[in-house]
């Protein structure tokens, strides 16, 4: 419990700091509040006063009745501008500070270290970013609309009763503590809940994010029915937590009306007394029975915001883990910018591993001289991909070095490291857009010409003139209703384009057909001239020609040399390549 309330203070001071920077608006807020309850609070008054000039039959003083409904409409009509000006104010402090967040939630992602994307899901980060700050929004409006305003009128509605009548007001006072510590009560149950029910609603957005990106295959498999079941499981947790969640929240406020019932009653009893006595009038009277509706009407409100923060501070709280997350290592101090590179790479006993007790890769050397052509093979979970993320420095290594033109890529600036490289992956990527604005990602000064020319050496060209718009054409996220080998032909025209001093191609032509294949091979072929390469494939047609050819296994390079060498030595890549051309 006294870990729950740290986190949620935690979590308080937090939100605090994100509001700080609105806190002109935020004064404004509660000058506006401080006005609209004081005008409020001044109607009964007025209307005691009508009360009072209304003394019997015939005998009704209607130029002060006037007067008094003059001021009345007035005071009315002042209130409702200054409550329109309080909601712009806050609507301006919650809708501030929602943006704020998902910026530093949205920039945190962009600047997190692989590991960390790869090890979460991305649908639960989806759902923090988007769901969690929806419902933390909502929380915190609520609380700016109605916990200043419910406050203030508690404040300034005794002020007022003690200027009628202290005893009566004492009465109230009396009872009113019960109404908080019953909102205090259900307020302790319902943080747990709604931190679950958030949890969990990320998890459900999860499944939903993987299984419709992933239709074809669930269906192909069978699946359907299992991902239903997982479905229904997480569902009826999620219904649990948030019923549970919605009971406490919702018996706050007919356990605070009950409380208030109970004043109104006390009230109305020492009040009936106090006017037979002659100890106030009825006018007065009428005034306080006003008062104390209003003095406990905010206690209902304010026991639903309570409530409502517990979900959003619930919310918050996952919002801010992700935001307080480590983000990768910067580049440091005295990085220096990667320049004339000429395409020298030499990996020295490297050692790396993703999860610390399970080893991959140990004692890994190798030296490559500008404009060699690398290629990469073995079986699956051997290394290959692993070696470029560390080529590319999305990991670093855990012991050793990896140099480029004798630099320590530690200590060099991760964008011009990149900058040098050009990447062609197995899985494509294409952003929502236009396909120009895919193909120029990468060089965006570059002329139509240029554009046009990369295209036909990726033998993209002839489809992109096919389609609606040619290079206009606008596509969907990841691709839209391109093919797998339509993605792959824009991704390689993309790298093309740059022409960098050094190219990783991850089995570049996997979902390409064989007659197209050979004409990307032979781009390739003039495109890599002059520059290193490192080629990951499984196909061992393609990579026949490279100057050396590394055969990994266990993340140790087990053979290496051209494949003439291989095949005459009759090792584990002759094994492998027979086992391909045996027909």
């Amino acid at each position: 419990m006294a870990r729950k309330n740290k986190m949620q203070t935690n979590t308080v001071k937090k939100v605090l700091l994100y509001i700080k920077k609105y806190w002109a608006f935020l004064i404004l807020s509660l000058l506006f509040a401080v006005v609209t309850v004081f005008a409020t609070l001044y109607v009964p008054v007025l209307t005691g006063n009508v009360v009072d000039a209304i003394l019997g039959p015939g005998n009704v003083d209607f130029p002060l009745i006037f007067k008094l409904l003059i001021q009345m409409g007035v005071i009315i009509g002042f209130t409702a501008l200054a409550q329109w000006l309080m909601n712009v104010c806050n609507n301006k402090i919650t809708y501030g500070v929602v943006r704020d967040i998902r910026n530093d939630a949205f920039s945190k992602i962009e600047r997190l270290p692989l590991k960390y994307i790869d090890g979460h899901s991305h649908g639960e980060l989806v759902s923090r970013v988007v769901a969690d700050v929806d419902q933390f929004a909502d929380g915190l409006l609520m609380g700016f609309t109605q916990l200043f305003t419910g406050v203030l009128t508690i404040v300034g509605t005794l002020g007022f009763m003690l200027g009628i009548n202290v005893i009566i007001t004492l009465v109230v006072v009396v009872i009113t503590p019960v109404s908080l510590f019953v909102a205090a009560f259900i307020a302790k149950k319902t943080y747990h809940m709604f931190r679950r029910q958030s949890e969990t609603r990320g998890e459900q957005t999860s499944l939903i994010d993987e299984m419709i990106g992933n239709q074809k295959v669930v269906q192909a498999f069978g699946q359907e029915e299992k991902a239903l079941g997982r479905f229904d499981e997480i569902n009826g947790r999620l219904a649990h937590y948030s019923l549970r969640a919605t009971f406490f929240s919702s018996i706050t406020n007919p356990a605070t009306r009950f409380v208030n019932g109970l004043v109104y009653a006390g009230v109305g009893i020492a009040g009936g007394l106090a006017a037979i006595s002659g100890m106030i009038s009825v006018g007065q009277l009428s005034c306080f029975l006003s008062y104390a509706n209003q003095y406990t009407k905010p206690f209902n409100e304010i026991s639903g915001v309570v409530t409502e923060l517990q979900n959003a501070l619930a919310c918050a709280a996952r919002v801010l883990e992700l935001i307080e997350e480590e983000p990768q290592i910067p580049d440091a101090a005295d990085a220096a910018v990667l320049s004339e590179v000429s395409g020298n790479v030499q990996l020295k006993d490297v050692y790396f591993s993703y999860v610390p007790d399970r080893k991959l890769i140990e004692h890994f050397s190798l030296k490559v001289e500008p404009g060699q052509r690398v290629a990469i093979v073995g079986p699956t979970g051997c290394g290959k991909t692993t070696i470029i993320n560390l080529l590319m420095r999305f990991y670093d290594v855990d012991s050793g070095a990896i140099l480029v033109e004798g630099r320590d890529i530690r200590h060099v600036t991760r964008e011009s490291l990149r900058e040098n490289y050009g990447m062609v992956l197995q899985e494509t990527w294409l952003k929502a857009g236009t396909i120009r604005e895919n193909l120029l990602m990468g060089k965006p000064e570059a002329t139509e010409e240029e554009m046009m020319a990369a295209a036909k050496a990726a033998h993209a060209h002839s489809f992109i003139k096919r389609l609606p718009k040619g290079y206009d054409t606008v596509i969907g996220d990841d691709g839209g209703s391109l093919s797998a080998g339509q993605k792959q032909l824009l991704c390689i025209a993309r790298v093309m384009l740059c022409l960098p001093p050094m190219l990783i191609l991850d089995e570049a032509t996997s979902s390409i057909d064989t007659r197209t294949e050979m004409k990307i091979q032979n781009a390739f072929a003039a495109m890599m001239k002059g520059r290193t390469s490192f080629i990951v494939a499984h196909r061992l047609s393609t990579i026949q020609n490279a100057d050396v050819i590394l055969f990994m296994k266990d993340g140790k390079i087990m053979e290496q040399g051209r494949h003439e060498d291989l095949l005459a030595q009759g090792g584990q890549y002759a094994e492998l390549y027979n086992s391909q051309f045996s027909a």
